[in-house]
């Protein structure tokens, strides 16, 4: 079994940084713009300004202990903790972009025997942006091979109904932590272009349904819980509705008090509960009170 992650960089170097993000953005699956449009504006913008301050805000996070970025380390825990469950099946970790990379795990799984895998790629909803783009960069190692092994792909699990149980006991034990009783919850989840729904991406419903899913597991009145996306980038449109202007919105239809998750990968480090402020006039993703880590299940 290889599981596969988004990516990470290797270390905090300013240099180490401005790879991976160079690697992570010339996807056409992530960033579907021409080339010819699209490659000066990275090269030319976006790797001379960003990676200095993703260099800081990793720092407050890093895992000095172990030299690893959160998302890796916690992948690492998760294939280690795999590992004894299943015993006899050899598990391994790899990262779409960075290390270590998909095509070096694939050869060190075959290496030590293997010819049967399962690649898991750690999404529950699907969207080519995500699970796709880990299948084509297995496909492209596979297609260098003249001895390939059998490869079969994790499908989505948006709506498995372990899933939706693991995410429910998370918000049932941080709820049950509380002195107070939130008026909405807040299923926050990472954004897309509007494009790829219009384009057929099926990740919108996906994470609607998981959404559905998770409030009726929790008993959850409908007109209390709200499905949200976040993290949007430029002028164009993106899956709505957004968690900003949702946030912003609550206090006039006199909620003042919420707690939002953001959902995504099973071992995203930013995944994060997030409470409001006692008083609200304006809440905002950058303005809210201190973050309770979820559960990694």
């Amino acid at each position: 079994m290889l599981l596969v992650n988004l990516g990470t960089p290797p270390s905090l170097q300013v240099s180490a940084i401005r790879r991976y993000l160079d690697e992570f953005l010339s996807d056409r699956r992530v960033v579907e713009l021409p080339p010819l449009l699209w490659q000066p504006i990275l090269k030319g913008i976006i790797l001379n300004t960003r990676p200095p301050k993703t260099a800081k805000a990793y720092a407050k996070v890093w895992d000095r202990a172990r030299d690893l970025s959160p998302l890796a380390a916690f992948t690492m825990d998760q294939c280690q903790a795999l590992a004894v469950r299943l015993p006899g099946v050899a598990v391994d970790w790899a990262m779409r972009y960075g290390q270590p990379s998909i095509t070096a795990r694939l050869a060190a799984l075959m290496g030590a025997g293997c010819r049967r895998i399962l690649l898991a790629p750690l999404y529950p909803q699907y969207s080519a942006a995500t699970t796709a783009t880990v299948v084509d960069a297995a496909r492209r190692t596979l297609a260098g091979l003249r001895w390939q092994p059998a490869l079969r792909t994790l499908p989505p699990y948006y709506d498995d109904p372990a899933h939706i149980a693991a995410l429910a006991a998370s918000v049932r034990t941080h709820l049950a932590g509380l002195a107070w009783t939130p008026d909405v919850l807040v299923a926050s989840f990472h954004g897309m272009p509007r494009r790829t729904l219009d384009l057929g991406d099926p990740y919108h419903c996906q994470c609607q349904k998981t959404g559905r899913l998770l409030r009726e597991a929790l008993g959850w009145p409908a007109e209390r819980f709200r499905v949200t996306f976040q993290s949007r980038f430029g002028p164009a449109a993106w899956l709505q509705p957004y968690t900003d202007k949702t946030l912003e919105a609550l206090p006039g239809e006199g909620r003042r008090r919420w707690r939002s998750c953001r959902r995504g990968s099973p071992s995203t480090a930013s995944r994060r509960w997030r409470k409001s402020p006692s008083r609200v006039p304006r809440p905002s993703m950058q303005r809210v009170a201190r973050t309770i880590p979820t559960s990694r299940a």
